[in-house]
């Protein structure tokens, strides 16, 4: 599939984020009994790259859910959980990851489910921040990069579940 538009992040920029990212969590999480939830299916080219990064023990997880309709670039507001994290998680330190915050929908209803069944401690990582749509008062605790209110995909962003194979990330032009 061809894709027109201007290059965001190169495959080097995005591992350099992912690398600081997996070094500062490495850091605050040593002594913590880390469980990553993975956010599908954006998040799952960004969770294996930063999984790699974190020198600790880790549980992974995941959640899919939805808040698009179809080939939409917006938010519908509603966030659906379609596949839920199947197994208590009171022992463990969560770190919700996803790739992209852009309303705060989603990752606020996650954080809000997953709080509610009393990990140890609860926190948010996104290799994207678009702080300009946010809808919802929401900050992310370990963030990548904020940026501009682009459309973009690569990187397992998509439009209409294509693009997430791109190795870079690309504002979407048609």
């Amino acid at each position: 599939m061809e894709h027109h538009g201007k290059v965001l992040f190169d495959r080097e920029e995005i591992e350099k984020m992912v690398k600081s990212l997996g070094a500062t969590i490495t850091e605050d999480y040593k002594d913590k009994n880390l469980m990553i939830v993975s956010l599908l299916k954006g998040a799952f080219v960004f969770t294996a790259d930063l999984m790699r990064e974190i020198k600790l023990p880790v549980v992974i997880e995941f959640m899919t859910t939805s808040s698009y309709i179809d080939k939409s670039t917006k938010s519908t507001g509603f966030v659906n959980i379609l596949q839920d994290v199947n197994r208590d998680i009171t022992p463990f330190d969560i770190l919700i990851v996803d790739d992209i915050i852009d309303s705060g929908f989603t990752m606020e209803h996650v954080y809000n489910v997953l709080s509610s069944r009393g990990p140890k401690s609860i926190k948010t990582c996104t290799l994207l921040d678009k702080p300009s749509r946010r809808q919802v008062d929401f900050s992310c605790d370990y963030v990548g990069a904020a940026i501009e209110d682009h459309f973009i995909v690569g990187y397992g962003l998509n439009l209409g579940d294509y693009y997430r194979n791109v190795d870079h990330i690309f504002v979407y032009e048609e």
